[in-house]
């Protein structure tokens, strides 16, 4: 069965929002240690020079970081960079808070030098995308499959030197470059086994083509039977392994995702929900309603009242016809 299929990694980084900041470059020598307070959002670093161990809370085992490798820190926790073990670490914070220009410095040799920085992410991308990855991705920059990943760090590596006009926002787009490059490699190898939820589903050769066959399509009216011939099983196969790689059976999934869809539009559209029901497969809006209600507990126009209501720090928003009046028609402040 020929079924256009989709890429359920594209739709959740585009759904979450994703950007990038860099930030300043560590040049360590010596013996040395910098404890790191846990990061506000998603972080990453890169090895451009020599090596140096890596320690996070709650994490058993140190990651030694060889020339060329990466981390992504995918929560919120204490971290530690040393030249090796038994170093007593400082904070790092006085370190890059008295950083000269773009470096921070540690030790008076330049034996190792990192880049890093932060991904930040919209408000569902801890359930959406966070929490179906492991607290560390570390990716080995001397394997022949992370080579664009090197191509992409040493491009950074050359904005941040030379300083050309814009790097700030070509640095951003490489390291997003980058991040989508470290999520397929953790994918593709090992790191996939530690993966959850429709992550996991992306790496299993079963339950992949029925995921990405609902995103092309989520407004279809799926079954489980449909979903099983295009993935080239019985049905009871799909929906036991479904079931047990993603932890929800394959129906349940298309609901929760086109809840997400839905929740999206009514956040940053102004389409009616009637329209938005139709867009993620209901045939009516008080049928999107129950569904939407159902999973997030309130009505998609509660919903949007509530949103609209965080995002104006609590107060009602005026309505399109109310800031008409109170700025006249060409929005001067006029009566």
């Amino acid at each position: 069965m020929s079924v256009q299929q989709a890429d359920p990694l594209e739709d959740v980084l585009a759904l979450v929002g994703t950007t990038s900041r860099l930030s300043v470059r560590l040049v360590a020598g010596g013996e040395w240690a910098l404890s790191f307070e846990p990061p506000p959002a998603v972080k990453f670093n890169a090895v451009r020079r020599g090596h140096c161990l890596l320690t996070v809370e709650g994490v058993p085992e140190p990651f030694e970081l060889a020339e060329g490798d990466c981390f992504l820190l995918t929560r919120s926790r204490a971290f530690t960079l040393a030249s090796g073990p038994g170093v007593r670490p400082v904070p790092a914070g006085p370190i890059f808070a008295a950083a000269d220009g773009d470096v921070a410095r540690v030790g008076a040799d330049e034996d190792v030098v990192l880049i890093g920085g932060r991904f930040d992410f919209g408000e569902r991308a801890k359930e959406l995308l966070l929490d179906v990855l492991p607290p560390v991705i570390h990716v080995p920059g001397h394997t022949a499959e992370a080579a664009t990943v090197r191509w992409a760090l040493e491009q950074i590596d050359a904005e941040l030197r030379a300083r050309p006009l814009a790097s700030t926002l070509v640095t951003g787009h490489l390291a997003l470059v980058m991040l989508i490059h470290l999520l397929r490699l953790h994918l593709a190898g090992a790191g996939a086994e530690a993966a959850s939820g429709w992550m996991a589903g992306l790496a299993d050769p079963v339950v992949a083509p029925a995921l990405r066959a609902m995103h092309a399509r989520p407004a279809h009216a799926w079954t489980v039977a449909e979903l099983a011939g295009v993935a080239a099983v019985s049905r009871s196969t799909l929906a036991a392994r479904f079931k047990h790689v993603v932890g929800q059976g394959p129906l349940e999934y298309l609901t929760a995702w086109r809840m997400e869809l839905a929740a999206d539009r009514l956040r940053h559209g102004d389409d009616t929900v009637a329209m938005i029901a139709r867009e993620v497969g209901y045939g009516s809006e008080s049928a999107l309603s129950s569904a939407f209600k159902r999973v997030t507990g309130a009505s998609p126009r509660e919903f949007r009242r509530r949103d609209l209501r965080l995002r104006h720090g609590g107060r009602e928003p005026a309505s399109p016809r109310e800031s008409r009046r109170r700025t006249g028609p060409a929005g001067d402040g006029r009566p």
